[in-house]
């Protein structure tokens, strides 16, 4: 990648303090195992939303991945449907929602960022349940974008530059709203919309009615908004800070889980995200509660060294490093691992 859009990926916003206590904090739970026990055969598979998956793993939505590798999305998605992992395509993709659709067989979810006219958020998501995307994942921690203060030093922003336009170009809803249909118009009109400052609740319920798919609120880092959503019928959370890229100063997402999953009481999946580098974190995660565990900027360095083979080389190594930290755990399925003794130091 070039440094800016390396720095881009890489960094978070303000002195990046939420970004490198996400990984520091894993070094504050330790795993306690428990041996003896008959691990020679290991089941790794979770079910969500009334679907099965081989795997507690998601990757994470990640906008303009264009900029890592021409194929993008399309590289990221066909390496993960190998595994049959969901990918989650960002609303600031480079592609357009029915071509990443089109481009695998594998499991897939939409990440969708509420834009000020909101029928072009429902636009979004007809088109994904149309697709045959399996989740919509709203994400609530970016009514505005982080103090990025790198991306600010190399007067660098990706949307400008085009990497983010595939799902806007090819919206009837959002081309309606420009006065000509030019590249600058587009550019312009997607930096118009993408901030909204007046996302509420009320507008998760209505999304509520415009979908059948299930709903998950990504964002979500304190207990009372954990109960809200639960209240208001979403079907899923992502405990989450954005990898620190939004809000500097706030708590590292591993230390705000076991609060969120103690509230939510198995009402409804808890997913995890921000932070995971290893299998072993990811192991902590799902020791603490959570019910999947979301990977993001890993599998983005790895399509830019290698496209898709690259991601798919990190994939079987992740894989190879999370099934050998649960074998030495002496854990033989995600039940287990769930009741896993963690301790705090």
């Amino acid at each position: 990648m070039s440094p800016q859009a390396f720095s881009y990926i890489a960094s978070g916003a303000g002195a990046e303090e939420t970004a490198h206590k996400n990984k520091n904090a894993f070094q504050r739970y330790s795993i306690v195992p428990k041996l003896l026990n008959d691990v020679s055969e290991l089941d790794t598979s979770i079910s969500l939303f009334g679907k099965t998956y081989p795997t507690p793993f998601v990757l994470a939505p990640v906008g303009v991945l264009k900029q890592a590798d021409e194929q993008g999305d399309f590289a990221v998605t066909r390496a993960a449907s190998k595994f049959g992992i969901p990918f989650i395509q960002s609303t600031v993709s480079s592609f357009s929602i029915e071509e990443v659709g089109q481009s695998s067989d594998g499991p897939k979810w939409f990440q969708l960022y509420w834009t000020s006219l909101e029928d072009i958020s429902f636009s979004f998501v007809k088109r994904a349940e149309e697709a045959g995307f399996e989740a919509i994942v709203v994400t609530i921690d970016t009514v505005t974008l982080g103090f990025r203060e790198k991306d600010l030093f190399h007067g660098y922003s990706p949307l400008a530059h085009g990497y983010g336009q595939g799902n806007f170009e090819s919206d009837d809803v959002f081309l309606s709203t420009l006065d000509e249909v030019s590249n600058s118009a587009i550019v312009d009109g997607i930096i118009k919309q993408i901030n909204y400052p007046a996302l509420n609740w009320s507008h998760i319920e209505k999304l509520k009615e415009k979908t059948s798919l299930p709903i998950l609120l990504k964002g979500v880092l304190h207990p009372d908004d954990a109960l809200r959503a639960v209240d208001c019928g979403v079907e899923g959370l992502i405990v989450s800070n954005h990898g620190g890229r939004q809000l500097d100063g706030v708590i590292s997402s591993v230390d705000a889980l076991p609060e969120i999953v103690n509230v939510v009481n198995g009402k409804i999946p808890v997913l995890f995200d921000s932070g995971v580098r290893r299998g072993s974190d990811a192991l902590k995660v799902l020791a603490l509660g959570a019910d999947a565990v979301l990977i993001g900027r890993p599998y983005v360095y790895s399509l830019a060294v290698h496209g898709e083979q690259g991601v798919e080389q990190f994939l079987t190594t992740f894989l190879q490093d999370f099934n050998s930290s649960m074998t030495l755990s002496g854990v033989k399925d995600i039940n287990q691992l769930k009741q896993m003794k963690i301790v705090h130091d």
